[in-house]
């Protein structure tokens, strides 16, 4: 492995870290910032560690007419014995990579990347919260920035890696949500950009939340760009459903986003002996589950939350009320233990873990 040398600038001017009760998700960010620069015809370059601060970036910059930008987004947690604890972070540069050939955008070096986000945690490891359910969420983002308004891909980037102390998804523990199910509008389809996590997919995504919101729902069911017919996956989450014993999610086909907790959780599952099926699900099957009394649960998987039980789903005019609305208890256990892994209070046979 080659080292990469990244030149650190400590902020002279610390800010205030919020109390506990006032994290929220995504609204408080740490010291400082990482950012690595990329020209055609000389690569990625100038890596460094700078003080938390707006970038500036020319009007016509393409990230704001074309929107070629991808994204990712993982944890780091302090472990019950207060070591610094990363999930599966090589998985979250490997994906970005994928979406980076997506979107025209040249690939990084994963090695250094992951170098380049342990030497900011240690700078900023004082931000990570420890109290149960707290933990610090990554972004690393990279964006195109040639100042040129014709229709082609950037030959200037930015990559940058932002931090923030989130506190736990749940106000109060972990509660089944309730989903809307999306009759009109879709948010991808097989050949387009569904596979990869960029952000025109989760603009696309507002105005199905912003209908879901209004009537009451958490968040939007997408069900497939061609026939409207099958399943996909909950708004930045995937979906799972578990039918008459066998836990089913959506199998991947290009326009659904390989979820990192969604591959975590099908290994838990299998290691459990689980039944567990990728395989495509229509919402036309999962009403008929409900009917027969064989929809025994179902949660939606993702970074933020790790699980979101789903209580409800709204299907046309009819409610679909999964177990009672309660948690189930396959969910439960998925919780309890990917939790356990991620803070260390559970061993982690799969190596999915990494020490700071």
């Amino acid at each position: 492995m080659t080292m990469i040398e990244i030149k650190i600038e400590l902020t002279t001017n610390k800010k205030d870290k919020p109390t506990i009760n006032k994290l929220g998700f995504g609204q408080f960010y740490t010291d400082h910032m990482f950012i690595l620069d990329y020209i055609e015809g000389k690569g990625w370059h100038d890596p460094r560690i700078i003080p938390y601060q707006s970038i500036s970036l020319d009007p016509a910059a393409k990230v704001f007419h074309y929107s070629q930008t991808v994204f990712e987004g993982l944890k780091a947690y302090l472990t019950v014995d207060k070591r610094v604890r990363l999930f599966r972070p090589e998985s979250n540069f490997k994906r970005l990579n994928i979406s980076n050939e997506r979107l025209c955008i040249p690939s990084i070096n994963e090695e250094h990347a992951l170098e380049a986000l342990k030497q900011l945690i240690t700078v900023d490891g004082e931000w990570i919260p420890n109290e149960p359910g707290t933990s610090l969420y990554i972004r690393p983002f990279i964006i195109a920035t040639d100042p040129y308004l014709g229709v082609s891909s950037s030959k200037s980037f930015q990559f940058i890696i932002i931090m923030s102390p989130v506190g736990s998804y749940y106000k109060e523990g972990i509660k089944p949500v309730k989903i809307l199910v999306e009759q009109h509008y879709v948010r991808a389809v097989v050949g387009g950009t569904g596979g990869a996590k960029t952000g025109g997919n989760y603009a696309s995504s507002l105005k199905g939340q912003e209908i879901a919101s209004k009537e009451g729902y958490s968040q939007t069911l997408w069900l497939d760009g061609k026939e409207k017919r099958y399943v996909e996956e909950v708004g930045s989450m995937n979906i799972f459903f578990k039918i008459n014993g066998t836990v089913v999610t959506p199998a991947l086909n290009g326009s659904i986003l390989p979820g990192i907790t969604r591959d975590s959780m099908i290994q838990l599952l299998k290691s459990k002996n689980i039944p567990v099926e990728e395989r495509r699900i229509s919402i036309d099957e999962v009403i008929e589950a409900y009917h027969n009394r064989t929809l025994e649960e179902a949660f939606g998987t993702g970074t933020a939350a790790v699980i979101s039980p789903i209580g409800e789903l709204k299907w046309k005019n009819e409610k679909v009320i999964v177990n009672n609305g309660e948690i189930g208890e396959v969910t439960q256990m998925l919780y309890d233990t990917l939790i356990g892994i991620q803070n260390g209070s559970l061993e982690d046979p799969f190596g999915w873990t990494i020490m700071l």
